[in-house]
């Protein structure tokens, strides 16, 4: 199965929207594609930039403090413009595929945003500050240099969904576990050797993609993941999975495609909400294949 079909099952396993607040809404209010326009309107509220080739953004939008959304994905900014930390009732910022090479400590003065947008930049550094963001829900920092993730990120306790893929990242923070609310955790193609035990402390969570790092082990009480619906562990070295999977009732797709798995755990009986299994790439006997796919009949798999 190649990557794309992978891709695509992650993506219909998300049991969360993540197109929730992502894109303007013209019902909501107007939305303005140029600052000067925007400046009209006093009470002016989402403003899109998107794929306008800038390299700096107008002082004049600092004008507009009633702005809540600001899309200025695709554009050239290699430095944040001052003017954007000053827009305090923004909810939405979308800075996607730019060229940024960091994220201020002044980040935390934008303390109402739901919704931070970093992907596909050049980043390497998180601030503190991040943990000033109490209203955050979805943070995607996905593709690019990240190597530590602070502390503070304990704080963010409203947070849902994780985005770190594509990063240099080797271990998070002992305060990771404090997210209560996180249901999509993604740090897929980064540096993890091992899962860290107090991930299993974030029961809320409903997806969890470690593809392509270095994993060897698995921890054993994956059980607590109860709400549990999306594992993906394909690209690693696991050479077994812990009997514990089998309690994750909910658990609706298991990648764990090109590792050394020579068999999995028994009791997979139990996994009776398991739609899709994906094991291509694995040293399993003929054996082991049949006895699979007697435990999972109504399970899609593939060897």
């Amino acid at each position: 199965m190649n990557k794309i079909v992978v891709t695509s099952l992650f993506f219909w396993s998300l049991s969360i929207p993540l197109s929730v607040a992502q894109n303007a809404n013209p019902l909501d209010a107007p939305v303005y594609g140029s600052i000067k326009k925007a400046l009209k309107d006093k009470n002016a509220r989402q403003l899109n930039l998107r794929d306008h080739d800038l390299f700096y953004v107008s002082k004049e939008i600092e004008k507009l403090k009633e702005l809540q959304f600001l899309n200025l994905m695709r554009n050239h900014l290699e430095k944040w413009d001052a003017s954007i930390l000053t827009l305090k009732k923004l909810e939405v910022l979308n800075l996607k595929q730019n060229a940024l090479k960091y994220i201020p400590d002044e980040l935390g003065n934008l303390n109402k945003l739901v919704r931070l947008n970093l992907t596909s930049n050049e980043i390497s550094y998180v601030p503190k500050t991040l943990g000033e963001l109490k209203n955050i829900r979805f943070l995607h920092l996905s593709i690019n240099t990240i190597t530590s993730i602070p502390e503070t990120i304990g704080n963010c306790k409203a947070l849902e969904v994780l985005e770190l893929d594509n990063n240099q990242l080797s271990y998070l923070p002992a305060s990771i576990s404090k997210l209560s609310k996180l249901k999509v955790l993604d740090l897929g193609y980064n540096q993890f050797n091992e899962v860290d035990e107090k991930w299993t402390q974030l029961e809320a969570l409903e997806v969890l993609n470690l593809e392509y790092n270095q994993l060897q082990k698995f921890p054993f009480r994956i059980q607590m993941l109860q709400h549990l619906k999306t594992l993906i562990l394909n690209n690693n070295r696991l050479t077994e999975l812990p009997e514990t999977v089998t309690h994750l009732q909910n658990l609706e797709l298991l990648i764990v495609s090109n590792n050394k798995l020579h068999q999995l755990p028994n009791n997979l009986k139990n996994l009776t909400n398991l739609k899709t299994l994906i094991l291509i790439g694995n040293p399993i006997s003929q054996k082991e294949k049949e006895r699979i796919k007697k435990e999972l009949p109504n399970c899609k798999i593939y060897f």
